[in-house]
């Protein structure tokens, strides 16, 4: 039977045929049945196989001479790993001393005869751009300067003016500057107006929410009955929290704190990049780890950016 078009055979497979036709247990055609191959095949396998044969005894020889060889590649390989950690020690170290550099000293090792390395690389390694490089700063005129000191003067009288208010004033003086100019020089000079930021609100009433009475000082309360202050005389009594943002160079943080009215004392804070529901509750859960729970708990209306004050309902779950 002949084999399937396309089909291949690996040489353990080959050899196993070959050694069973040595074996001449089976004919010729029965092997060939066998193993779906021609029987011509069978028989070039088995010219191949004795003509390769005395190869199985050189083995030992070429085992020796490729472990020879791979001891020395392996001494080379060695040999070049050491070298080459060195070659990035030394260029780790100049690469770092070459950035300490200023633009200034950068541009002056910068080579243009160099014929080795072009400008485009020189300057890429130098890590500085090739219009960086080419570009030859304007100084300042006359004229700008004068404006660059008018616009230093107006600020100085009025610190709330902005950009569109200085050009103004510019304009008055018979200065003919544009917009987008008098914002540049601005920037240049450091300078900006100086205005009121609108607070951050931290705490908004939610109508929802209902409102306890407060039980601290003497109030009026449905019955018209004025009732008296409650005297804060031991720790453990009263306890307050609330949460207020501490400003930062690139936002805003939340800090959330319990105090003890009696003491003054901080029970437990928190810190916060996000002011959300567990910033409130945990805070509270710290405090009532390491002390007895007060009698009252005061916190006031606000909501902390959600529909409910986060303090409040905790409290009132365990209450």
């Amino acid at each position: 039977m002949a084999r399937k078009k396309g089909q291949t055979y690996t040489p353990e497979q080959k050899a196993k045929v070959v050694l069973e036709l040595l074996k001449e247990e089976k004919t010729l055609g029965e092997l060939a049945t066998q193993y779906k191959v021609t029987p011509k095949t069978i028989q070039n396998w088995k010219k191949e196989f004795l003509t390769n044969a005395s190869k199985a005894f050189e083995s030992d020889n070429n085992a020796k001479e490729n472990k020879d060889k791979i001891e020395k590649l392996s001494k080379e390989n060695d040999a070049l790993a050491k070298a080459l950690g060195r070659t990035t020690i030394e260029r780790d170290w100049a690469v770092g001393k070459l950035k300490s550099l200023d633009l200034s000293d950068k541009k002056d090792l910068v080579d243009s005869k160099l014929t080795t390395l072009s400008m485009t690389r020189q300057t890429k390694l130098l890590g500085i751009s090739r219009t960086t490089f080419y570009y030859k700063p304007v100084p300042f005129g006359t004229t700008n300067l004068r404006i660059l000191n008018h616009i230093d003067k107006i600020y100085m009288n009025n610190p709330d003016y902005g950009y569109r208010m200085v050009h103004q004033q510019l304009k008055v003086d018979g200065y003919i500057i544009g917009n987008n100019r008098v914002l540049k020089y601005m920037r240049i000079l450091g300078i900006q107006a100086l205005y009121p930021h609108k607070k951050k609100i931290t705490s908004i009433k939610n109508g929802k929410h209902p409102i306890y009475p407060y039980l601290l000082k003497p109030y009026w309360y449905k019955t018209g009955q004025k009732t008296k202050a409650v005297e804060v005389d031991t720790p453990n009594k009263v306890w307050s929290g609330d949460i207020t943002y501490i400003r930062m160079n690139g936002g805003f943080m939340y800090l959330a704190a319990v105090i003890d009215w009696n003491s003054r004392a901080i029970l437990a804070y928190k810190l916060s990049n996000s002011m959300d529901a567990t910033l409130a509750t945990d805070v509270l859960k710290m405090a009532l780890a390491k002390y007895p729970a007060p009698k009252i708990f005061n916190s006031d209306q606000g909501n902390y950016s959600f529909h409910t004050n986060p303090m409040r309902l905790f409290w009132d779950r365990i209450a």
